[in-house]
């Protein structure tokens, strides 16, 4: 089998797995999250909007909430607040509700 041959058979076995899931969300709206993590690297910060132009092309109505994990973590290491997590997530008391929300409005909603 030639690579062109190869690569056709690779792309339409890609499409038949996909296929049911185009038809289930088309025209449906999608929550999407970007992760901190993500948004600090730019290789995976240009595969991420590759994949949001999929979506939209494929007739999915992709919504992107951003992340900010690390961010908010070295904000809060520079101001000498530890961070606690239960169960994955960050338990917040009022200070650092103050500082998630300047970490996020300040620098992250910009990007």
């Amino acid at each position: 089998m030639t690579d062109v041959a190869a690569n056709a058979e690779m792309q339409a076995a890609l499409l038949s797995r996909a296929l049911p899931y185009m038809q289930r969300y088309e025209n449906k709206t999608v929550v999407v999250k970007y992760g901190g993590h993500a948004m600090g690297d730019h290789e995976l910060g240009k595969a991420f909007a590759r994949d949001i132009a999929l979506l939209k092309q494929s007739g999915v109505n992709p919504i992107v909430v951003h992340g900010g994990g690390p961010q908010i973590g070295a904000m809060l290491t520079k101001m000498g607040i530890e961070s606690k997590f239960e169960g994955g997530l960050r338990v917040t008391d009022q200070k650092t509700v103050e500082i998630v929300e300047m970490v996020l409005a300040g620098s992250i909603n910009k990007e």
